[in-house]
């Protein structure tokens, strides 16, 4: 009768400890892709060059993408060159040290591009990069 009588209490706590460890992973995996969804998902062949660096700072940079198609695209967004004066004007006037990085495709035409060169330099852009793959 003793054996029956030392009944074991049923243990009702919540274990958070599993629920902690997959915060941590997911909060790690967030650490790890959140610079790879900065980068630009519209697809560009750069060109080689042998100076090629890494990007920095994204924080006060604007991207312009010309795909191979002869599309603009101002950070993701599908823009006809009038759109991209205007949104370039519109950046420019709220940070005046905007970085521009200019990702172009590498079969895009030489006067296509310096139109885009002309437009920012109208615009009184200082700070210009043009993207390239390290050799």
């Amino acid at each position: 009768m003793k054996a029956s009588s030392r009944k074991q209490r049923l243990i009702a706590e919540i274990n958070i400890t599993p629920f902690t460890d997959v915060i941590l992973v997911l909060l790690i995996i967030f650490m790890i892709t959140t610079p790879l969804i900065i980068q630009s998902s519209i697809k560009v062949s750069l060109p080689n060059a042998v100076s090629a660096k890494p990007n920095s700072d994204a924080r006060s940079q604007v991207s312009i993408s010309v795909t191979n198609e002869n599309l603009l695209y101002v950070d993701n967004d599908l823009v006809t060159r009038k759109e991209l004066r205007q949104k370039i004007k519109l950046l420019h006037d709220e940070n005046a040290g905007i970085e521009v990085i200019l990702f172009s495709d590498k079969l895009v035409r030489f006067k296509d591009i310096v139109a885009i060169l002309d437009i920012l330099n109208e615009l009184g852009i200082k700070k210009l990069n043009i993207a390239a793959k390290q050799d």
